[in-house]
C-alpha cells in the first residue's frame, strides 16, 4: 500500500497472549451487550440544560439525540452526550438539552416507540461534552462458547491480571473499514466536509496511526512493559510524565497497575508537552504523509495508554453453553479489543449503522465501546508530573 492508499480491509492487529482459547457468539440480542455509562461529575441540580439518563435499545447515540432534538423543539448542536454507543446493544448513557429558558417537554414521550426508558432526570449548568464520562461498565453474555473450560478460565485469569492491548475497536474504523478508507482518500485529496464528517475522519486516521504502533510494540513484546523515554500515564489520571533511563520503579509501578505506557494520537505538540520521540516517526516511515497532514490539520497531540486493565472483572460459566462477562473499562477503551484475546467471536445482530449527516449507512463509528477520541493532550489541561 502507497502511502495514504486505502488498504481493501483493516488488519488484523496482532494478539499478545496467542491464539483466543474458544470461540462464541456475540450480540446474539441486544440484551446479551450491556454498556452502562459512569458519569464523570455530579449534577449541579440547576441550570439551564436539562439531563436526560436514557436507556436505548437497538438504537445509536445520534439517532436518540435527534428524537431528542425534536421533542424539546431545539437545534441538534443543543443536544449534549459523552460517548457513542452502538445500536447493537442495550446501552444506558446521560444526554444533556439547552432549554435557554424554554418550557421542558414530557420527556416520557421519548419512550412512545418502545426503545427507549427515561431512566432519570437532572439539570446541570453546562453542556454535557464529550470523553467526560468516567468509563463504561459492561454486562455481556457470549453464547454457543467453545473451547476447553480450563483453557478459558485461564485466560480470563490472565485478562483480569495482566490486561489487554488497548487497541481501538473495528467500529472506529466504520463497518468493514468503510470510515478509514474514505478518510484516507479524503486526507490523500482534501476536499470540503460537514463538520461532523471531519471529526468522523480525523478519528479514525488518528486511530489506525494508534494501532499501527501499538501492533509493534506487541509484536516486539513490549506493549506492556516501559522503556526510555516513554510517555507515562497515571492511571486514572489526565497526568503524564516522561520515563527516565533503567528505572526499575516505573516497571513495578506498572506491573502494580499505578501507570501505563501511552502512545500518540497524532497531532501537534504544544509547548509543554510531550512532542513524539524521534523513533515513533521512524515506525510510521510509510505514513510520514498522512502524519503531516494531521499536523497541517492543527490537531492537538495526544496520549493514549497502551494498555487496558478491566475493573470488577467477573464471570461465570452457564450449563447452557454461554459465558457471563462483567467489568469495567476506562471512558476510550473497547470491550471488543478484550474479547478479541479470549475467543473467536462472530456477531449475532446484523451491524446496521447510520449517521446524522448523510444518508450512507457504513460510515459511522458509533460502539457499544464507543466513545470520542479519549487521550490526554493540551487541551485536557494536564499536570505533567509522576
Amino acid at each position: 500500500m502507497t502511502p495514504m492508499e486505502p488498504a481493501a480491509r483493516l488488519p488484523a492487529w496482532p494478539a499478545a497472549w496467542g491464539e483466543p482459547p474458544g470461540s462464541a457468539l456475540i450480540r446474539a440480542t441486544p440484551e446479551d451487550f450491556q454498556v452502562t455509562e459512569l458519569p464523570g461529575f455530579d449534577l449541579s441540580g440547576a441550570g439551564e440544560h436539562a439531563y436526560l439518563l436514557l436507556q436505548k435499545r437497538s438504537l445509536n447515540t445520534a439517532e436518540l439525540a435527534e428524537r431528542i432534538a425534536r421533542l424539546s423543539g431545539v437545534a441538534l448542536r443543543e443536544i449534549g452526550y459523552s460517548g457513542l454507543k452502538d445500536r447493537n446493544a442495550l446501552t444506558r448513557q446521560w444526554f444533556s438539552v439547552g432549554l435557554a429558558g424554554r418550557q421542558a417537554p414530557d420527556w416520557h414521550a421519548l419512550e412512545s416507540p418502545g426503545d427507549v426508558r427515561v431512566l432519570a432526570l437532572g439539570a446541570h449548568q453546562r453542556k454535557l461534552r464529550r470523553g467526560t464520562h468516567a468509563g463504561n461498565q459492561f454486562q455481556l453474555v457470549l453464547r454457543e462458547l467453545r473451547g476447553k473450560p480450563a483453557d478459558l478460565n485461564g485466560r480470563l485469569e490472565l485478562l483480569r491480571q495482566r490486561g489487554v492491548p488497548n487497541y481501538f475497536g473495528p467500529q472506529r474504523f466504520g463497518r468493514d473499514g468503510a470510515t478509514l478508507r474514505q478518510a484516507l482518500r479524503w486526507a490523500a485529496r482534501p476536499a470540503r466536509v460537514s463538520r461532523a464528517r471531519r471529526g468522523l475522519f480525523y478519528s479514525a486516521l488518528r486511530a489506525y496511526l494508534f494501532n499501527r504502533l501499538l501492533a509493534l510494540r506487541v509484536e516486539e513484546g513490549y506493549w506492556n512493559a516501559v522503556c526510555a523515554g516513554d510517555v507515562c500515564i497515571l492511571a486514572g489520571s489526565r497526568s503524564y510524565f516522561r520515563a527516565g533511563a533503567d528505572d526499575g520503579e516505573l516497571q513495578a509501578r506498572l506491573d502494580a497497575g499505578d501507570i501505563h505506557p501511552g502512545l500518540p494520537l497524532w497531532g501537534v505538540a504544544g509547548r509543554s508537552d510531550a512532542a513524539v520521540p524521534v523513533e515513533l516517526r521512524a515506525k510510521l516511515a510509510t505514513d510520514a504523509a498522512l502524519c503531516a497532514f494531521l499536523e497541517e490539520q492543527g490537531l492537538e497531540l495526544a496520549w493514549r495508554p497502551t494498555r487496558m486493565l478491566p475493573d470488577d472483572f467477573s464471570w461465570r460459566f452457564c450449563d447452557d453453553d454461554s459465558l457471563q462477562l462483567s467489568f469495567t473499562l476506562g471512558a476510550g477503551s473497547y470491550a471488543t479489543a478484550l474479547l478479541a484475546e479470549l475467543a473467536n467471536c462472530r456477531e449475532g445482530v446484523t451491524a446496521t449503522t447510520t449517521t446524522t449527516t448523510t444518508t450512507t449507512t457504513t460510515t459511522t463509528t458509533t460502539a457499544a465501546d464507543g466513545h470520542g477520541d479519549r487521550g490526554i493532550g493540551k487541551s485536557d489541561k494536564l499536570s505533567e508530573q509522576g
